[in-house]
C-alpha cells in the first residue's frame, strides 16, 4: 500500500505524465478560446460604444450648428485649440462633419465633432469616460470569469485524464513484470472498449503469450536434451575408464568431462528456468563458505574477508555461485583474481578486459560469451550464477573497473551479523 501510494504520489508530481499533458492542453485550448470571444466582445463593445459616442458627438454638433444659425453663438466648452490637429486638418480639408476620438488623456477620454462653418470650425466634445468605464469593467469580468472556468475545467480535465492515466500505468506494470521474468503477468483486459489502451493491452497479452509458450518450448528443449545426454554420456564416461593410460586417453577423458560438465549445467539451467527450485537456508560464516568455494575451483585467487559476516543463506547455491565466479575470472579474464567478502556482499574481480557491452546492458545470455577477447566458453556460467542468486534472493551486478578488469558484485538478501 505504501509503495503504491509513493508511486501515485510520484505521478502527480510529476509534470511529464499523460495526466498533466492533457491538463495543460485543455488549459491552453480553454485559454485560447477564452482569449478569443475576449477580444470578439471586446472589439464589438468598443465598436458599439464608439458608435454611441459618435452620435452623440454629431447630436450634440447638430445642436451647436442650429444655435449658430439662430444666434450666431459657438459653444463655449470646447476649446478650439484641443482640437486634435488631425482631426483639424480633415474638416479643412473636405469641408464636411468629422468625429474623432481623443484619448491624448487617458483619464478624460473625448468624442470630437467638428464642422467648419462660414471659415470658422464649429467644434463640440462629448466625454466618453462612462463608457470606457463600462469596457474596463467589461473587460475584467471577462478574465474573472475565464479564470473561473479554468479553475473548473482544469481539475475536471486531470480527473478525465485519470481513467486512461490509470489503464495505461496498468499496462505498463504489466509490461515490468514480463521483463522481470513474471510471464504469467497480465492486464486482463477483454478487448472490447475498441480505444487504442485497450488495443494496446490485448497486443500486450498476446505478446506475453506468445513469449511465454516460446520460452516453456525452449526450456523443454533444452531439458529434453540434456536427459536425453546424460544416458549415452555416462556410457561414453564409463568407457573411458577402461581405455589405456595414453596421451590420447588423457584428451579423450579431458574432452569427455567438458561434455558432462556442460550436460550438468543444462541440466541445472532447465531446472532454474522451471522456477521450482526453493532455497535451503542455513546460517553460515560468509568468510569460511566463501574460502572453501575458492579453494574448491583450484583456481589461484587472492581472498579478502573483512570482519566475521554471517548470513542467512543457501550454502550450497552461494558455493556454486562463487565457483562459477571465479571460474569465470579466471577464464575469461586475467590474474590476479580478487575476492573481497565485505559484510553481505562478495566481490569477485579480474584484471582481464572486462565484460562486454552486451552483458553489461542485458545480462549473461547462455551460449554466448559476447566478446572474443573474453576468451572461449558456453556463457552458462553467469546464467547459472544468475539463476542461482536469483532462488537465494540475492542481487548479482556486473560492471568493469575504470582501470581494467571485470567485477562481479553479488549482495545477499540480508546479514545477521559478525559472529561471536
Amino acid at each position: 500500500m505504501g509503495r503504491a501510494v509513493a508511486r501515485r504520489n510520484r505521478g502527480l508530481s510529476n509534470w511529464r505524465s499523460l495526466r498533466w499533458k492533457i491538463a495543460a492542453l485543455v488549459a491552453l485550448a480553454s485559454c485560447a478560446v477564452a482569449t478569443t470571444v475576449g477580444v470578439l466582445v471586446h472589439r464589438s463593445t468598443s465598436e458599439r460604444l464608439m458608435g454611441l459616442g459618435r452620435d452623440r458627438a454629431f447630436s450634440a454638433l447638430v445642436s451647436a450648428l442650429d444655435d449658430y444659425s439662430r444666434t450666431g453663438a459657438t459653444p463655449t466648452d470646447a476649446d478650439p485649440a484641443q482640437i486634435p490637429p488631425a482631426l483639424l486638418q480633415q474638416a479643412v480639408s473636405t469641408g464636411q462633419h468629422r468625429t474623432w476620438y481623443d484619448d491624448r488623456r487617458s483619464e478624460i477620454p473625448w468624442m470630437w465633432a467638428v464642422q467648419p462653418v462660414d471659415g470658422r470650425i464649429l467644434a463640440v466634445r462629448v466625454d466618453m469616460g462612462s463608457e470606457m468605464r463600462s469596457l474596463q469593467a467589461l473587460d475584467r469580468n471577462i478574465v474573472a470569469a475565464s479564470l473561473a472556468v479554468l479553475a473548473v475545467v482544469v481539475p475536471l480535465a486531470v480527473l478525465a485524464a485519470e481513467l486512461p492515466h490509470r489503464r495505461l500505468r496498468k499496462v505498463a506494470r504489466t509490461a515490468r513484470r514480463i521483463a522481470d521474468g513474471d510471464l504469467e503477468a497480465r492486464t486482463m483486459v477483454d478487448g472490447r472498449g475498441g480505444d487504442e489502451i485497450t488495443e494496446i493491452s490485448v497486443t500486450l497479452d498476446s505478446m506475453a503469450d506468445a513469449l511465454r509458450d516460446r520460452l516453456l518450448s525452449e526450456q523443454r528443449f533444452t531439458a529434453d536434451v540434456a536427459h536425453e545426454l546424460r544416458t549415452p554420456l555416462m556410457g561414453l564416461v564409463v568407457s573411458t575408464d577402461l581405455l589405456p593410460d595414453s596421451e590420447a586417453t588423457a584428451l579423450v577423458r579431458d574432452r569427455v568431462q567438458v561434455l558432462r560438465e556442460l550436460v550438468e549445467d543444462l541440466l541445472e539451467i532447465s531446472r532454474l528456468d522451471s522456477g521450482a527450485e526453493r532455497a535451503d537456508r542455513a546460517s553460515v560464516p560468509l568468510g569460511r563458505l566463501v574460502e572453501e568455494s575458492v579453494a574448491r575451483t583450484g583456481v589461484q585467487a587472492r581472498l579478502t574477508v573483512i570482519g566475521d559476516p554471517v548470513a542467512d543463506t543457501d550454502p550450497r547455491r552461494l558455493d556454486r555461485i562463487i565457483s562459477n565466479l571465479v571460474s569465470n575470472a579466471h577464464r575469461h579474464g586475467r590474474a590476479p583474481v580478487d575476492v573481497t567478502v565485505n559484510g553481505a556482499s562478495i566481490v569477485v574481480r579480474d584484471h582481464g578486459p572486462g565484460f562486454p557491452d552486451e552483458l553489461l546492458a542485458e545480462g549473461p545470455q547462455r551460449f554466448r560469451t559476447g566478446a572474443a577477447e573474453r576468451g572461449q566458453g558456453h556463457g552458462l556460467g553467469l546464467t547459472i550464477a544468475t539463476g542461482q542468486a536469483r532462488v537465494i534472493g540475492a542481487a548479482l551486478a556486473f560492471t568493469n573497473a575504470p582501470e581494467g578488469g571485470a567485477i562481479a558484485t553479488l549482495r545477499l538478501r540480508s546479514e545477521i551479523g559478525p559472529q561471536g
